[in-house]
């Protein structure tokens, strides 16, 4: 859930849904079930473009980790000589009603901070639009040759060749109900219509993907220091304490990686793209603070010598991939922009 915290009973074994959510959540339910009829039945017009798109998506409002996913697949893309490019809404930032070009430097609160972390980590086109239509016609005539949206499995309004859901490996799809009783911003049956489901399992050994599924891992990479400096494997910091920060869909993914490491991990929880202040990152000592690289592009303005960023990158199978490519067509099919 964007900017605020899940409700409790959306993820918790046994958690009570509140009567005034169940008696919303079948309106939700229909009026979801009508816009996919209209646009199945052509009363509602997909637009279709002439160079491939990719969705990369999910079910459930929040994070599940769409973002690290869609930093592998452009990367994976440039490599086999696609030249991709990211069209994304940018949740968080302070005007979605003006479409913008997202570069490293721009300020998250622009652009908001998936959007500036895609552009850091891959240097390609980034679009922010909350039409995802016409960021990728933007996309399209900036010289791109495939487009990668980075959440819009909802949007059909843009026609996609390729339909990725990625699920939480560890919360998967909640207690199964629609908003506002559950997380689901769609059936869980709409996944068997992706092409591709990814179950993201972070760093933990005893999750497992199910049938169609395929793993996802996160690797965390070197620890970037804030504030200049050299970067620091993650090992450095095994046996010692540390403030962990994480605003992220699931910020118990990040403890548990820290953890898995040998890290006396002290927890702070803040909720999907939470705007940050000088505040937030004052805990009375001195021990060094981790953050995800998505929190640190929100807080240079706030930050020290104690101040590190954990990035981290997706790790698939290779078969993946291979499949990936085969759903693609060839070099010599690509179609102008």
């Amino acid at each position: 859930m964007s900017g605020r915290e899940a409700p409790k009973w959306w993820y918790e074994p046994g958690a009570r849904v509140p009567m005034w959510a169940r008696a919303v959540a079948p309106l939700y339910a229909a009026l979801v079930a009508l816009r996919a009829r209209l646009y199945g039945m052509g009363l509602l017009r997909t637009q279709r473009l002439k160079l491939p798109v990719l969705v990369v998506g999910n079910l459930v409002a929040g994070g599940s980790g769409k973002t690290p996913l869609t930093i592998a697949i452009v990367e994976r893309l440039r490599a086999e000589g696609w030249n991709p490019g990211v069209a994304t809404r940018g949740y968080g930032r302070a005007d979605d009603s003006k479409a913008l070009w997202v570069e490293p430097a721009t300020p998250p609160a622009r652009a908001g901070d998936e959007p500036v972390l895609i552009a850091r980590q891959t240097d390609v086109k980034v679009r922010v639009d909350r039409d995802r239509v016409a960021a990728a016609r933007a996309l399209a005539k900036a010289g791109c040759d495939i487009v990668v949206c980075d959440d819009g499995l909802q949007h059909y309004a843009l026609g996609r060749d390729i339909e990725i859901e990625v699920i939480d490996g560890r919360r998967r799809h909640g207690n199964g109900l629609p908003i506002p009783a559950g997380p689901l911003r769609e059936p869980v049956e709409r996944g068997a219509r992706c092409d591709f489901r990814v179950l993201n399992v972070g760093s933990d050994p005893d999750l497992a993907a199910g049938f169609g599924e395929w793993p996802m891992w996160l690797a965390p990479g070197e620890v970037v220091p804030l504030v200049g400096g050299r970067t620091l494997p993650l090992s450095a910091f095994a046996g010692r304490r540390v403030h962990a920060v994480a605003g992220i869909g699931d910020p118990e993914r990040f403890f548990a990686m820290l953890r898995d490491l040998g890290i006396a991990v002290v927890p702070h929880a803040f909720p999907d793209h939470h705007a940050y202040t000088a505040d937030d990152l004052r805990f009375g000592s001195d021990l060094p603070v981790l953050m995800t690289a998505k929190d640190a592009v929100k807080c240079a303005a706030f930050v020290n010598e104690k101040h590190y960023a954990v990035p981290v990158s997706a790790e698939l199978p290779e078969a993946f991939w291979v499949a990936l490519a085969a759903r693609l067509p060839p070099s010599a099919l690509r179609a102008s922009p």
